[in-house]
Protein backbone atom coordinates (compact mmCIF):
# COMPACT_ATOMS: atom_id res chain seq x y z
CA UNK A 1 0.00 0.00 0.00
CA UNK A 2 1.41 2.98 -0.67
CA UNK A 3 2.33 6.15 1.65
CA UNK A 4 -0.68 8.40 0.33
CA UNK A 5 -3.23 5.67 0.38
CA UNK A 6 -1.68 4.65 3.82
CA UNK A 7 -2.18 8.19 5.53
CA UNK A 8 -5.68 8.40 3.59
CA UNK A 9 -7.19 5.83 5.63
CA UNK A 10 -5.62 6.97 8.36
CA UNK A 11 -7.11 10.05 8.42
CA UNK A 12 -10.40 8.96 6.98
CA UNK A 13 -10.55 6.30 10.28
CA UNK A 14 -9.73 9.87 12.24
CA UNK A 15 -13.15 10.96 10.74
CA UNK A 16 -14.93 8.04 11.18
CA UNK A 17 -15.03 8.20 15.18
CA UNK A 18 -17.18 10.75 15.37
CA UNK A 19 -19.29 9.32 13.24
CA UNK A 20 -19.54 6.23 14.92
CA UNK A 21 -20.31 8.05 18.37
CA UNK A 22 -22.76 10.68 16.81
CA UNK A 23 -24.61 6.80 15.50
CA UNK A 24 -24.14 5.49 19.22
CA UNK A 25 -26.08 8.54 20.42
CA UNK A 26 -28.52 8.74 18.38
CA UNK A 27 -29.35 4.96 18.97
CA UNK A 28 -29.64 5.68 22.56
CA UNK A 29 -32.07 8.21 22.19
CA UNK A 30 -34.11 6.30 19.83
CA UNK A 31 -34.20 3.37 21.65
CA UNK A 32 -34.77 5.19 25.20
CA UNK A 33 -38.02 6.63 23.36
CA UNK A 34 -39.62 2.93 23.16
CA UNK A 35 -41.96 2.54 26.44
CA UNK A 36 -40.61 -0.06 29.05
CA UNK A 37 -37.63 -1.64 30.02
CA UNK A 38 -35.58 -4.15 30.72
CA UNK A 39 -36.88 -4.51 34.57
CA UNK A 40 -40.55 -4.58 33.53
CA UNK A 41 -40.12 -7.72 31.52
CA UNK A 42 -38.02 -9.53 33.99
CA UNK A 43 -40.84 -9.16 36.22
CA UNK A 44 -43.25 -9.93 33.62
CA UNK A 45 -41.74 -13.18 33.34
CA UNK A 46 -41.75 -14.05 37.20
CA UNK A 47 -45.57 -13.08 36.92
CA UNK A 48 -46.19 -12.25 40.40
CA UNK A 49 -43.17 -9.63 40.95
CA UNK A 50 -43.86 -6.67 43.11
CA UNK A 51 -43.74 -2.97 42.15
CA UNK A 52 -41.03 -2.88 44.78
CA UNK A 53 -39.08 -6.05 43.12
CA UNK A 54 -39.44 -3.96 40.04
CA UNK A 55 -37.90 -1.22 41.31
CA UNK A 56 -34.97 -2.93 42.75
CA UNK A 57 -34.17 -4.09 39.59
CA UNK A 58 -34.13 -0.97 38.04
CA UNK A 59 -31.82 0.31 40.77
CA UNK A 60 -29.51 -2.40 40.18
CA UNK A 61 -29.70 -2.01 36.55
CA UNK A 62 -29.19 1.75 36.87
CA UNK A 63 -32.86 2.62 34.93
CA UNK A 64 -33.40 4.95 37.56
CA UNK A 65 -31.12 7.09 36.65
CA UNK A 66 -31.86 10.42 35.58
CA UNK A 67 -31.70 10.41 30.81
CA UNK A 68 -28.56 12.87 30.70
CA UNK A 69 -26.53 10.58 33.80
CA UNK A 70 -27.27 7.49 31.65
CA UNK A 71 -26.48 8.98 28.29
CA UNK A 72 -23.54 9.82 29.59
CA UNK A 73 -22.43 6.89 31.00
CA UNK A 74 -23.32 4.67 27.93
CA UNK A 75 -21.31 7.51 25.80
CA UNK A 76 -18.37 7.03 28.83
CA UNK A 77 -18.47 3.67 28.17
CA UNK A 78 -18.79 3.42 24.14
CA UNK A 79 -15.82 5.65 23.83
CA UNK A 80 -14.38 3.03 25.71
CA UNK A 81 -15.42 0.20 23.63
CA UNK A 82 -16.90 -0.91 26.73
CA UNK A 83 -20.47 -2.30 25.34
CA UNK A 84 -21.36 -3.85 29.10
CA UNK A 85 -23.71 -6.53 30.54
CA UNK A 86 -26.76 -7.95 29.05
CA UNK A 87 -29.57 -7.49 31.61
CA UNK A 88 -31.63 -9.99 30.51
CA UNK A 89 -28.63 -12.39 29.44
CA UNK A 90 -26.12 -11.08 32.27
CA UNK A 91 -23.36 -11.65 29.86
CA UNK A 92 -20.79 -9.48 28.32
CA UNK A 93 -22.38 -7.71 25.06
CA UNK A 94 -18.88 -8.27 23.28
CA UNK A 95 -19.20 -11.65 23.83
CA UNK A 96 -22.64 -11.96 22.61
CA UNK A 97 -22.45 -9.93 19.40
CA UNK A 98 -18.29 -12.16 19.19
CA UNK A 99 -20.54 -15.61 19.24
CA UNK A 100 -23.22 -14.33 16.17
CA UNK A 101 -21.57 -11.77 14.42
CA UNK A 102 -19.47 -14.36 11.91
CA UNK A 103 -22.03 -16.29 10.85
CA UNK A 104 -24.00 -12.86 9.84
CA UNK A 105 -21.17 -11.45 8.34
CA UNK A 106 -20.40 -15.18 6.63
CA UNK A 107 -24.02 -14.57 5.25
CA UNK A 108 -23.91 -10.87 3.83
CA UNK A 109 -20.69 -11.54 2.37
CA UNK A 110 -21.20 -14.36 0.20
CA UNK A 111 -24.77 -12.85 -0.67
CA UNK A 112 -23.10 -9.37 -1.66
CA UNK A 113 -20.77 -10.96 -3.85
CA UNK A 114 -23.17 -13.21 -5.40
CA UNK A 115 -25.12 -10.50 -5.86
CA UNK A 116 -22.43 -8.28 -7.73
CA UNK A 117 -21.34 -11.44 -9.70
CA UNK A 118 -24.59 -12.05 -10.67
CA UNK A 119 -26.01 -8.53 -11.45
CA UNK A 120 -22.87 -7.72 -13.38
CA UNK A 121 -22.70 -10.81 -15.83
CA UNK A 122 -26.56 -10.22 -16.52
CA UNK A 123 -26.01 -6.48 -16.71
CA UNK A 124 -23.32 -6.89 -19.06
CA UNK A 125 -25.13 -9.19 -21.46
CA UNK A 126 -28.51 -7.11 -21.21
CA UNK A 127 -26.07 -4.12 -22.48
CA UNK A 128 -24.42 -6.39 -25.20
CA UNK A 129 -27.82 -7.49 -26.60
CA UNK A 130 -29.81 -4.35 -26.06
CA UNK A 131 -33.19 -4.81 -27.83
CA UNK A 132 -33.33 -8.58 -28.40
CA UNK A 133 -35.14 -10.98 -26.60
CA UNK A 134 -32.55 -11.52 -24.26
CA UNK A 135 -32.49 -7.71 -22.76
CA UNK A 136 -35.90 -7.97 -22.52
CA UNK A 137 -35.35 -11.11 -20.52
CA UNK A 138 -33.44 -10.23 -18.10
CA UNK A 139 -35.07 -6.71 -17.59
CA UNK A 140 -38.14 -8.46 -16.64
CA UNK A 141 -36.79 -10.78 -14.47
CA UNK A 142 -35.03 -8.73 -12.79
CA UNK A 143 -38.04 -6.29 -12.18
CA UNK A 144 -40.42 -9.04 -10.79
CA UNK A 145 -37.22 -10.24 -8.36
CA UNK A 146 -37.28 -6.93 -7.48
CA UNK A 147 -40.57 -6.45 -6.41
CA UNK A 148 -40.67 -10.20 -4.72
CA UNK A 149 -40.71 -9.46 -0.80
CA UNK A 150 -37.57 -11.47 0.64
CA UNK A 151 -39.21 -13.70 3.16
CA UNK A 152 -41.81 -15.02 0.84
CA UNK A 153 -39.13 -16.00 -1.88
CA UNK A 154 -37.05 -17.30 0.97
CA UNK A 155 -40.05 -19.74 1.63
CA UNK A 156 -40.72 -20.59 -1.74
CA UNK A 157 -36.87 -21.88 -2.05
CA UNK A 158 -37.55 -23.88 1.11
CA UNK A 159 -40.86 -25.20 -0.24
CA UNK A 160 -39.30 -26.27 -3.74
CA UNK A 161 -35.38 -27.35 -2.88
CA UNK A 162 -35.22 -28.59 0.60
CA UNK A 163 -38.93 -30.53 0.34
CA UNK A 164 -39.72 -31.22 -3.11
CA UNK A 165 -36.91 -31.93 -4.39
CA UNK A 166 -34.94 -32.32 -0.96
CA UNK A 167 -31.67 -31.27 -1.81
CA UNK A 168 -30.57 -28.50 0.99
CA UNK A 169 -31.21 -28.07 4.32
CA UNK A 170 -34.19 -25.97 5.08
CA UNK A 171 -32.38 -24.21 7.76
CA UNK A 172 -30.20 -24.06 10.95
CA UNK A 173 -25.69 -23.62 9.68
CA UNK A 174 -24.97 -27.13 9.91
CA UNK A 175 -25.96 -30.45 10.65
CA UNK A 176 -26.10 -31.29 14.36
CA UNK A 177 -25.07 -34.30 16.10
CA UNK A 178 -22.90 -35.53 13.47
CA UNK A 179 -19.29 -36.18 13.78
CA UNK A 180 -17.51 -34.57 11.00
CA UNK A 181 -13.87 -33.75 9.76
CA UNK A 182 -12.75 -30.28 8.78
CA UNK A 183 -13.60 -30.29 5.60
CA UNK A 184 -16.74 -31.89 6.34
CA UNK A 185 -17.95 -28.79 8.16
CA UNK A 186 -17.36 -26.15 5.62
CA UNK A 187 -19.01 -28.38 3.01
CA UNK A 188 -22.05 -28.78 5.59
CA UNK A 189 -21.73 -24.86 6.36
CA UNK A 190 -22.02 -24.44 2.79
CA UNK A 191 -24.63 -26.43 2.14
CA UNK A 192 -26.80 -24.72 4.72
CA UNK A 193 -25.65 -21.40 3.37
CA UNK A 194 -26.71 -22.01 -0.05
CA UNK A 195 -30.72 -20.68 0.19
CA UNK A 196 -29.95 -18.12 2.50
CA UNK A 197 -27.44 -16.06 0.88
CA UNK A 198 -28.95 -16.59 -2.69
CA UNK A 199 -32.52 -15.37 -1.05
CA UNK A 200 -30.54 -12.27 0.23
CA UNK A 201 -28.21 -11.98 -2.67
CA UNK A 202 -31.41 -12.01 -5.65
CA UNK A 203 -32.94 -8.85 -4.44
CA UNK A 204 -29.21 -6.84 -5.13
CA UNK A 205 -28.51 -9.08 -8.12
CA UNK A 206 -31.72 -7.75 -9.50
CA UNK A 207 -30.90 -4.02 -8.55
CA UNK A 208 -27.27 -4.38 -9.25
CA UNK A 209 -28.53 -5.86 -13.43
CA UNK A 210 -30.25 -3.29 -13.85
CA UNK A 211 -27.97 -0.35 -12.86
CA UNK A 212 -25.36 -2.27 -14.24
CA UNK A 213 -27.51 -2.36 -17.71
CA UNK A 214 -27.54 1.34 -17.69
CA UNK A 215 -24.10 2.14 -17.09
CA UNK A 216 -22.61 -0.27 -19.76
CA UNK A 217 -25.24 1.68 -22.40
CA UNK A 218 -23.98 5.15 -20.97
CA UNK A 219 -19.81 4.07 -21.28
CA UNK A 220 -20.53 2.82 -24.95
CA UNK A 221 -21.36 6.31 -25.56
CA UNK A 222 -18.03 7.42 -24.98
CA UNK A 223 -15.39 8.39 -26.93
CA UNK A 224 -12.47 5.21 -25.79
CA UNK A 225 -15.26 2.73 -26.60
CA UNK A 226 -15.54 4.19 -30.52
CA UNK A 227 -11.53 4.31 -30.35
CA UNK A 228 -11.50 0.74 -29.53
CA UNK A 229 -13.85 -0.74 -32.39
CA UNK A 230 -12.07 1.47 -34.58
CA UNK A 231 -8.98 -0.68 -33.64
CA UNK A 232 -11.02 -3.76 -34.98
CA UNK A 233 -11.84 -5.01 -30.94
CA UNK A 234 -13.85 -7.48 -30.55
CA UNK A 235 -17.49 -6.87 -28.84
CA UNK A 236 -16.06 -9.13 -25.98
CA UNK A 237 -12.78 -7.71 -25.58
CA UNK A 238 -14.96 -4.29 -25.56
CA UNK A 239 -17.31 -5.11 -22.85
CA UNK A 240 -15.41 -7.41 -20.39
CA UNK A 241 -11.74 -5.53 -20.95
CA UNK A 242 -12.64 -1.77 -21.70
CA UNK A 243 -15.75 -0.50 -20.55
CA UNK A 244 -16.51 -3.03 -17.53
CA UNK A 245 -14.12 -0.88 -15.39
CA UNK A 246 -16.08 2.26 -15.89
CA UNK A 247 -19.33 0.89 -15.55
CA UNK A 248 -18.55 -0.82 -12.24
CA UNK A 249 -18.12 2.61 -10.34
CA UNK A 250 -21.80 2.76 -9.50
CA UNK A 251 -22.51 -0.61 -9.01
CA UNK A 252 -19.33 -0.30 -6.54
CA UNK A 253 -20.94 3.28 -4.99
CA UNK A 254 -24.38 1.35 -4.18
CA UNK A 255 -23.15 -1.99 -3.07
CA UNK A 256 -21.64 0.54 -0.41
CA UNK A 257 -24.74 2.41 0.23
CA UNK A 258 -26.28 -0.49 0.62
CA UNK A 259 -24.29 -2.06 3.39
CA UNK A 260 -26.74 -0.98 6.29
CA UNK A 261 -29.79 -2.38 4.49
CA UNK A 262 -28.10 -5.69 3.64
CA UNK A 263 -27.41 -5.87 7.27
CA UNK A 264 -30.91 -5.27 8.00
CA UNK A 265 -32.47 -7.66 5.58
CA UNK A 266 -30.51 -10.35 7.18
CA UNK A 267 -32.28 -10.00 9.60
CA UNK A 268 -35.12 -11.27 8.33
CA UNK A 269 -33.25 -14.13 6.14
CA UNK A 270 -32.05 -15.25 9.53
CA UNK A 271 -35.27 -15.60 10.72
CA UNK A 272 -36.54 -17.56 7.96
CA UNK A 273 -33.94 -20.12 7.57
CA UNK A 274 -33.28 -20.04 11.41
CA UNK A 275 -29.49 -18.55 10.75
CA UNK A 276 -27.38 -18.46 14.05
CA UNK A 277 -26.72 -14.82 13.28
CA UNK A 278 -27.34 -11.31 14.75
CA UNK A 279 -30.94 -11.43 13.23
CA UNK A 280 -32.16 -13.23 16.58
CA UNK A 281 -30.17 -11.62 19.18
CA UNK A 282 -31.51 -8.40 17.52
CA UNK A 283 -35.08 -9.86 18.27
CA UNK A 284 -34.87 -11.07 21.33
CA UNK A 285 -32.94 -7.60 22.57
CA UNK A 286 -36.23 -5.62 21.37
CA UNK A 287 -38.68 -8.03 22.83
CA UNK A 288 -36.79 -7.70 26.28
CA UNK A 289 -35.94 -4.46 26.27
CA UNK A 290 -32.36 -5.38 26.78
CA UNK A 291 -30.84 -1.80 25.68
CA UNK A 292 -27.32 -2.45 26.60
CA UNK A 293 -27.22 -5.73 23.92
CA UNK A 294 -29.43 -3.50 21.43
CA UNK A 295 -26.82 -0.36 21.57
CA UNK A 296 -23.89 -2.84 20.93
CA UNK A 297 -25.56 -4.80 18.51
CA UNK A 298 -26.44 -1.29 16.65
CA UNK A 299 -22.83 0.24 17.51
CA UNK A 300 -20.73 -2.79 16.14
CA UNK A 301 -23.40 -2.76 12.64
CA UNK A 302 -22.41 1.39 12.68
CA UNK A 303 -18.47 -0.06 12.59
CA UNK A 304 -19.45 -2.80 9.55
CA UNK A 305 -21.26 -0.17 7.34
CA UNK A 306 -18.84 2.87 8.12
CA UNK A 307 -15.18 0.53 7.29
CA UNK A 308 -16.87 -1.02 4.39
CA UNK A 309 -17.52 2.61 3.26
CA UNK A 310 -13.98 2.76 3.81
CA UNK A 311 -13.04 -0.29 1.70
CA UNK A 312 -15.41 0.96 -1.24
CA UNK A 313 -13.59 4.17 -1.44
CA UNK A 314 -10.07 2.10 -1.77
CA UNK A 315 -11.51 0.41 -4.63
CA UNK A 316 -12.30 3.34 -6.52
CA UNK A 317 -8.59 3.36 -6.86
CA UNK A 318 -7.97 0.19 -8.10
CA UNK A 319 -11.12 0.40 -10.60
CA UNK A 320 -10.00 4.05 -11.86
CA UNK A 321 -6.22 5.19 -11.80
CA UNK A 322 -7.30 8.66 -11.97
CA UNK A 323 -8.90 8.85 -8.70
CA UNK A 324 -6.18 9.16 -6.35
CA UNK A 325 -6.27 9.01 -2.41
CA UNK A 326 -4.55 11.54 -0.77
Amino acid sequence: MRGGTVRFVLRRLAQLVPVVLAIAALNFVLAKLAPGDAADILAGQMGHATLEFTEQLRREFGLDLPILEQFLAYMGRTARLDLGISLIQQQPVVELIADRLPATLLLMVTALVLAIATGVALGVAAARRQGTWVDNLISVSALLVYATPAFWLGLMLIVFFSIRLDLLPSGGMMQIGVAQTAIGKVLDVARHLILPAATLGLFYAAVYARLMRASMLEVYGLDFITTARAKGLSEGTIAWTHALRNALLPVVTLAGMQVGHLLGGSVLIETVFGWPGLGRLVFDALVQRDLNLLLGILFVSSVVVVLVNLAVDLVYGLLDPRITHK
